[in-house]
Formats: C-alpha cells, structure tokens, sequence
C-alpha cells in the first residue's frame, strides 16, 4: 500500500466507521462497516455492505438493483442479478491499488435498494425506471444500476439525458443492441440503443461500443451500428489492442459532454462467465475486462450499469456475479480518479 493511502486510511473518520454516520470535513456520509469489526459475510445483503438508504442525500453513488428480464430473448433469468453480484460484493474492501485509489472512504456510497418494475411490460418497466431515476440523478448523485437484462438501460438514459441532454455512450458488450424489432416486438434487450438514438438520448458521433462477436442474422447487420453513427471496435480487435490503446480510442471519440457507461458481463467469454442470458463464445478474460475498464481513468462518467448477469447459469462459486461485483468496483473507482478525490 502506497504512503499517500496509508495516511488517507489512517485519518480520523476512514478507518473506524460504521454505515450510516454524520459526515465530517473529510470523510462522505455513507459506505460500508469497517471489516476489522464486522465481518465481511454478516449483515443483509447491500451492494459491498453499504447502508441502505431510501434518499440519495449525502450519496455521491446511488448503487440500485433493477430485477427485470421480461425484455430477453434467450436464456432468462437476469431478474435475479442484482441479488447475486451484491452477494459476490461482500469480498470488496475500500482500497483499489492496481489504480491507487481509496474507494469506500472517499465515496458516499449508499445502496438505494431495487427500482420498481412491471414482469411481463418492457415497455412500461422502462417508463417506471426513467421516471424513478431521474430525481436521483437531478439530485446530483451519480447512479450504478444493477441488471436486469440490457434493456433496463434505455431507462436509465432517459432519466440521464432529462437532465443533462443527450449522453456518449462507452460500452462493452459482445452485442451492440441496435437491433430493431424480435418477432415483432420493439423493446427488448437487443433494441435499447436503437430506441435510445430514436428518442435523441445518445449522440452517437461520441459513443464506442466494443466487444462485440458472435453469429449474426446477415451481413447488415455487422455495419448496423456504424451506419446508425457508432464507433465500433469487433472483440477480435479489441483483445489485440493494449488498455491504454483501447482508453485513447475512447478519449478521442468522446470528447467533452456528459457520458454514460454501460458494460454487459457478456463480453466476458462464458469460461469466465456461463451466468449470462446469450452467452457468445470467444470474449475477454476477466482480466482483460478490469483492464480496459481501468484504462478509462480520468473520464467522467454520470452513470453506469453492469447488466446481463443471469444466476440460474452460473457455476460454482459464482463467477459470473464475482466478475460483475468486482467490475462494478473499478466504475466506482473511475468515479473517484475523475473527480481528483484519490490524490
């Protein structure tokens, strides 16, 4: 551990706190109990042991879980994701040093519990999410949603764009979900960037999706998401690329202006991740994913999701959940490094 975390560690207020607690000059309102007291596996079952809380006062990250997968086409299941990564999540501890960042302890991180959905109405359920998510987000608390299959996040746009226009998107996916219409249906989780340019959420001259592989309908529709403007980067060539090629081909796309995050624990090869609802062979190793996730230090997200994890097929130990709590570490850590709160 670094001298400068060891002194941020030592100050009064970061290593002996518990939950919920009245915030002084240096230290957030909310994050988890300190494990030195507190076992990791006690206590219900929060997103990294964080306090559950109802308002997103005081929280800099609103972590919310969105149980919802009417919306997918294959292997369902997602509905039941939130539950599983914050399980995985209890094994999380404050300190990330692969980016020398103190998370929990510099954060107020608080999870705001499940958002309300309607099984069976995809339409209806993004309709519930947007209108949930938005007083959040105008509070100024930056969101992490818990999926729920990939549709969710069209719900999350529109609460984000409300507010703050229309958003780049950064994604990592094994899919670029701009299909369409599925056997006649308009909103389902291959749909919801399609139906997010539609509504003028996302400005796609500053959105690069990567990841994607896997069979296709036909040859369109491998040049859909660049002919709707995005920038793509195939999983062949991403896995040849560095992080740090990989984070300067998103600062040059992005630009300045809001941005949005979302990463689909399917582009992670279903060895690392068999708990996913369309599994596509030939994807990143978890390594490889906290790496291109990390290589995005310094970018300033207003939200992020990790979406698709599917428990009922998952292995043992749970790898799948595993691989998304830890993902959604390193979103909260670029929340940190963005905001200049780790140096």
């Amino acid at each position: 551990m670094s001298t400068r975390a060891g002194r941020r560690l030592a100050r009064p207020g970061h290593s002996r706190w518990y939950g919920r607690r009245v915030p002084t000059e240096d230290a957030p309102r909310y994050g988890p109990p300190d494990a030195l007291r507190s076992p990791r596996y006690a206590g219900v079952k929060t997103f990294a042991r964080c306090p559950l809380v109802e308002s997103p006062e005081d929280v800099d990250v609103a972590v919310l879980g969105i149980p919802f997968d009417t919306a997918t086409t294959n292997r369902p299941g997602a509905r039941f994701g939130p539950e599983a990564i914050r399980s995985a999540s209890i094994v999380l501890r404050p300190y990330n040093p692969v980016q020398d960042a103190l998370v929990f302890g510099e954060l107020s991180v608080a999870d705001l519990g499940d958002l309300s959905v309607t099984p069976g109405n995809a339409e209806k359920t993004v309709g519930q999410i947007a209108e949930q998510l938005e007083p959040i987000v105008r509070s100024g608390a930056r969101t992490l949603c818990l999926g729920g299959d990939h549709l969710v996040v069209l719900g999350e746009l529109r609460a984000y764009a409300a507010v703050h226009g229309p958003l780049g998107l950064v994604l990592l996916d094994a899919h670029a979900d701009v299909w369409d219409v599925y056997v006649g249906e308009r909103y389902y989780h291959g749909s919801p960037f399609r139906r997010a340019l539609e509504e003028g959420l996302l400005d796609p001259s500053r959105s690069l999706l990567a990841g994607m592989r896997g069979s296709l309908y036909g040859p369109g529709d491998a040049a859909m998401p660049t002919d709707l403007g995005f920038e793509v980067i195939t999983c062949e060539e991403l896995v040849a690329l560095t992080p740090e090629a990989y984070g300067a081909r998103v600062r040059a796309r992005v630009g300045d202006g809001p941005l949005f995050l979302s990463f689909d624990i399917d582009v992670l090869d279903p060895a690392f991740a068999p708990g996913t609802g369309t599994p596509e062979a030939g994807g990143l190793q978890t390594r490889e994913a906290l790496g291109f996730v990390r290589a995005l230090r310094g970018l300033a997200f207003s939200g992020y999701d990790v979406v698709e994890v599917s428990p009922p097929y998952d292995g043992p130990g749970q790898p799948t959940a595993v691989a998304a709590a830890n993902i959604a570490f390193e979103l909260l850590t670029l929340d940190v490094l963005a905001r200049g709160d780790s140096g």
